[in-house]
Parts: structure tokens; C-alpha cells; sequence
């Protein structure tokens, strides 16, 4: 049976045809010719992109010997299901999540050891002194939030990462292209050429994070990064004295999806950088393969500080090692649209004044 092939054009998509009168192939929907030949070329070159291979084969292995297992107990937040981690001075405490008491309920006996921790460097100080600056010159923050609104709670916790190391080879292809704009004193041409270029080579990934809690959201711990992984330390118990600990419950097989996804955003963005020369340039294809997989579980420091305001609870966290701050605000509405009618005012003035001198030289 004769194979069949169908062209699309590189440009819009659209599936293009031969033009009798220029004997080239044409697109309908946009315009554009090509020559036969080159669009065989660009349409090998598509073919031969194959799908990712991003599966990993490594896993963590470090565990808890007997004795750390005596000296380390895990309790459960009735109301929520938070999970927190202790040393064997802890008897009760406070949910980190929601404030509200827990109990001792057993021991970490064959979950896996955290290989890494990074230590807290800022205390609870700098926390509340983070929260002050994060209120700092917002022009639409509710002035009680500010001067009247106390903190509920602060509380120092180890969250827990997944850490992968990975090489990649990648082949990407990426659209690009150049505009060029002229005028004739009558009317104004712009003319877009576009072309498929293809990059390909190989980088590596130390150290990409993935949180390991279902309780803290995965936009929340990635606006702290990043990290200075040169300050991790082979983890002991000792660490946890004075902090609370999450245990993870999300496997390292549950987080490479996120993993993989980051890896690959990634490796396109660097591999993009070398495609220069082009006023635009979109990635539109991509094959990425992982070799040399590892995988270590890591604890991070977090401060979270909950505050309530007219009944809602507002959350922000801060980088135990770094300070970056995020979180959160309410915005005073009647501030808000006093801006907007301000500035829709200012536009409506200006659009008058262009279009009184537009008459008046006319």
C-alpha cells in the first residue's frame, strides 16, 4: 500500500496545497509558499522527533536506624490531618496548619530518613519583621490590616522535598521570526518571515525540588525558592529541637510529574536562549530523555504566620534560610476604585487632548 503524507504549513498550521501558477506549495488560510523540497526536509525533521523518556529509576534509601526511631514521634492533627514531626522531648503542641492541639500518636518506624536538612538561620523575630515589610508600600492594603491586625500565630516548621538530580538529552524545535516594517509615505508594509529552527544537546539538573506535603501548596513553597543547597547538612534528629516537622505524604513516584514538567520548562527555556537573531521565538516541539536519575529527600525550613482579618484567615510563609516572604493581602476596595476612576479620568482627559490637537491641525 502507498504511504500517504500530508503537508502543514510551518507558519499557521493549516494544510497547504500546490499552486499550479507558482509551482510551489501553498497555504490558503495564510498566504505563504513554499517549495517542495522544503517542506520534505521540514517534514523528516518532525518525524524523527520522538516521544520524552523521563522515567526515574533511583530512590531514596536512607532510613531510620532503631535508636532514632526511640527518639522521634510522629502526631496527627484531629482537625485537619496534618501531620508533625517531634524529637523525643515533645508531648503536645499545636498544628501548624490550622492551631488547634495534638496528640502523640506513634512512632516513624520504616519511613524513609531525610538524607538532607537546611537549617533555620532567621528566627521568629525576623519572621514578624518579614511580615512588616511585606506590608510595607501597599497603596490598596486595608490601613487596620496594618495597624491593628495581630499576628495569630508563628510557627518554624521542616517542610519535606524531594530533591532530583538528573542529565538531559534534549532535541527541541522552535518557531521563529522576523518582522520588518516599511513605509512608502503612503501606506505602511510589515513583512514576517518565519523559520523552524533545532537545537540539541545535553544539560544536567542538581537538586530540583519537589514538596513532599499535600498540606503546604505547591505555588506557595516554590514562590520561597530558591534554596542555597551549599548550607545543606546530613540530617540529625537534633535539628528538629524547637521546630515542628512534617512527615511527607507525598511519594517520590507522586512528584516527578512536577518534576518532570520543571525539568523540561527548563531545559526549553536554556536550550532557547541560543536561538538568537529573531524578533519572536516559541518552543513547538520537544523530546526529552533523563539518564543518571537520583533521588534524596530533604527537609526545608519555613516560617508560617497566620493572621485573621474580618473573619478570613490569611496565610503567609518566609524562607527560614533566605527571608524571601510571600503571601497574600486584602485589598481596601473603596481605595481600589478611587485608583481606577482616578486613572480611567486621566485617560479620558488625555484621549480629549489628542483628539482636540488632531482637529486643530487638520
Amino acid at each position: 500500500m502507498s504511504e500517504t503524507l500530508q503537508y502543514k504549513c510551518p507558519c499557521c498550521g493549516g494544510a497547504i496545497e500546490f499552486d499550479s501558477k507558482t509551482q510551489n506549495m501553498k497555504c490558503p488560510y495564510c498566504d505563504t509558499e513554499f517549495d517542495i523540497e522544503t517542506l520534505k526536509s521540514y517534514d523528516e525533521a518532525l518525524n524523527t522527533i520522538t516521544a520524552d523518556e523521563m522515567e526515574w529509576n533511583e530512590e531514596s534509601q536512607n532510613v531510620w536506624n532503631d535508636e532514632e526511631n526511640d527518639n522521634v514521634h510522629i502526631y496527627s492533627c484531629k482537625s485537619c490531618g496534618g501531620e508533625i514531626v517531634g524529637d523525643e522531648n515533645t508531648a503536645a503542641t499545636e498544628c501548624p496548619y490550622c492551631g488547634n492541639p495534638v496528640v502523640m500518636m506513634g512512632k516513624l518506624s520504616g519511613d524513609l530518613k531525610p538524607d538532607l536538612v537546611i537549617p533555620f538561620k532567621l528566627d521568629k523575630k525576623a519572621a514578624k519583621e518579614g511580615l512588616m515589610k511585606h506590608l510595607e508600600k501597599k497603596p490598596f492594603l486595608p490601613k487596620i490590616f496594618k495597624t491593628e491586625n495581630k499576628i495569630d500565630e508563628i510557627k518554624g516548621i521542616y517542610v519535606p522535598f524531594w530533591l532530583h538530580d538528573a542529565d538531559v538529552d534534549a532535541d527541541i524545535r522552535y518557531r521563529a521570526t522576523r518582522v520588518r516594517t516599511w513605509s512608502d509615505g503612503n501606506y505602511r508594509y510589515t513583512k514576517t518571515s518565519y523559520y523552524s529552527v533545532i537545537r540539541g544537546g545535553s544539560i544536567g539538573f542538581i537538586n530540583v525540588p519537589a514538596d513532599g506535603s499535600t498540606k503546604m501548596p505547591d505555588d506557595l513553597m516554590e514562590s520561597l525558592e530558591p534554596y542555597n543547597m551549599d548550607e545543606a547538612v546530613d540530617f540529625q534528629t537534633a535539628y528538629l529541637s524547637g521546630f515542628f516537622a512534617d512527615k511527607y505524604d507525598v511519594t517520590s513516584s507522586d512528584s516527578k510529574e512536577r518534576v518532570n514538567s520543571r525539568i523540561k520548562e527548563s531545559t526549553e527555556e536554556e536550550f532557547g536562549r541560543t536561538v538568537i537573531g529573531y524578533t519572536s521565538v516559541i518552543t513547538e516541539n520537544s523530546r526529552i530523555a533523563l539518564k543518571n536519575q537520583k533521588t534524596k529527600y530533604a527537609l526545608y525550613p519555613v516560617w508560617l504566620l497566620n493572621t485573621t482579618y474580618k473573619g478570613e484567615k490569611y496565610t503567609f510563609a518566609m524562607n527560614g534560610q533566605t527571608g524571601r516572604f510571600v503571601g497574600n493581602l486584602p485589598i481596601d476596595n473603596g481605595a481600589y476604585f478611587k485608583w481606577l476612576s482616578l486613572l480611567t479620568a486621566g485617560i479620558g482627559a488625555l484621549m480629549f487632548g489628542i483628539s482636540y490637537l488632531v482637529h486643530i491641525f487638520n
